[in-house]
């Protein structure tokens, strides 16, 4: 008899039925969410109504007391939504989940267990190493919001943001230019027998966009300077009218500065936002006019811009009132709260019904690519250049 050459058995061979993939049972979690303590910070991640739709799920959220009080959330909203609410901040960072606007601080990272899930913004350009090594050494998995994509490819947490900085700057232009504060008393708007307001927007971005479609809603004049092309074209599809559009000539913007009452710097570079309007057509500008840049957070596109405070908002230079205050959303603490709420609270029960971050990671490629940090290991390529950190191939870790 000859021997067969195969190290199967007959039984072995016989074809058996297909074993498919159980669904993974929901996961209970429970979320932190802490004060916020940095500076001008006032928004909170949740609202009452997001922590009523994870309590309804069978979720815990423990929130320290007086966190949205800034963001005219009071600590009995949360109660009856079905939080729970400490004046224990350790309890609070003790959570497996912890949920913050701004990135922790080095003290704050101490308070967080090893092996936690820390979900914030990461601020990279803010950040110091020693940052990334506390989370190393407590074996932490954190995500930064502001790197997170949505199923179209764009990132809702900074579109979201920056749509509001955008809406804010013309209104915070207008309540410049009013008398009561010391502005030339032009009314923003178009109003039947005066000559409308002219605004000026550096950067067809979302910001510029938002900015746009808030001084055309009033009734100024608007023109748009940026030297994408391709935005300019969106810009003008999104609005749906005809904007006067033009690149980032130099006499070309300063002739549109010498006639504007309002100027919004809205533009971004890789490592600092490109300083497009110098000192020269600053001066040139009228007495009273408002410059609001945006793009202060980044370096600022206006020469003249220096860093200001939501107390100390403004500051005159060359007749011109600058508004230079970064971090605008947070001046718009309740509006900003709820926009995060709608984004982060989706991304929550997604986590839970799919039995844990790992498995949410292995279905939705927009979360995986908020996560910089997993188990203490750096998986972003920019940290790990930034920083001169080790770097790790996510695909290599979770399988």
């Amino acid at each position: 008899m000859q021997k067969s050459l195969s190290p199967f058995s007959k039984a072995q061979l016989i074809p058996k039925e297909e074993r498919l993939e159980i669904a993974n049972n929901n996961k209970s979690l429970l979320i932190g969410i802490p004060k916020e303590r940095s500076f001008q910070e006032k928004r909170i991640c949740l609202t009452p109504d997001a922590v009523s739709a994870l309590t309804n799920n069978g979720h815990r959220v423990l929130i320290e007391k007086s966190a949205g009080k800034n963001a005219s959330f009071e600590d009995n909203e949360y109660i009856e939504a079905g939080g729970e609410i400490t004046s224990d901040s350790s309890k609070v960072f003790g959570c497996p989940i912890v949920l913050k606007v701004e990135p922790p601080t080095i003290d704050e990272i101490g308070l967080i267990k090893n092996n936690s899930i820390i979900i914030s913004a990461l601020q990279l350009k803010m950040q110091h190493k020693s940052y990334f090594e506390a989370l190393m050494n407590k074996k932490i998995t954190a995500l930064g919001f502001e790197f997170i994509k949505d199923k179209d490819g764009t990132y809702p947490a900074v579109r979201q943001l920056s749509e509001i900085a955008g809406n804010a700057s013309i209104l915070i232009a207008s309540e410049i230019m009013s008398i009561t504060n010391q502005g030339n008393g032009l009314m923003l708007g178009n109003i039947s027998g005066i000559p409308p307001t002219e605004v000026v927007i550096i950067g067809a971005g979302i910001v510029g966009q938002s900015a746009a479609k808030s001084a055309i809603g009033l009734g100024a004049n608007v023109k748009v300077f940026d030297n994408s092309i391709t935005k300019l074209r969106s810009l003008q599809e999104n609005i749906g009218q005809r904007v006067y559009t033009s690149t980032m000539q130099p006499k070309n913007i300063m002739k549109a500065l010498m006639r504007c009452d309002v100027a919004i710097g809205a533009t971004k570079g890789r490592n600092r936002s490109p300083v497009v309007v110098n000192e020269a057509m600053v001066e040139l500008m009228k007495s009273g006019s408002v410059i609001i840049d945006v793009s202060i957070d980044m370096g600022g596109c206006f020469e003249t811009s220096e860093l200001t405070s939501h107390d100390k908002p403004t500051f005159e230079k060359h007749g011109v009132i600058h508004y230079c205050v970064p971090n605008i959303p947070a001046r718009y603490s309740r509006s900003s709260s709820v926009s995060l709420s709608n984004i982060f609270t989706p991304y929550l029960l997604d986590i839970a019904e799919s039995g844990g971050l790992e498995n949410a990671i292995r279905q939705n490629k927009g979360l995986k690519n908020g996560l910089y940090v997993y188990h203490g290991v750096i998986t972003n390529k920019s940290v790990s250049k930034w920083f001169n950190l080790d770097f790790s191939d996510l695909n290599l870790l979770i399988f």
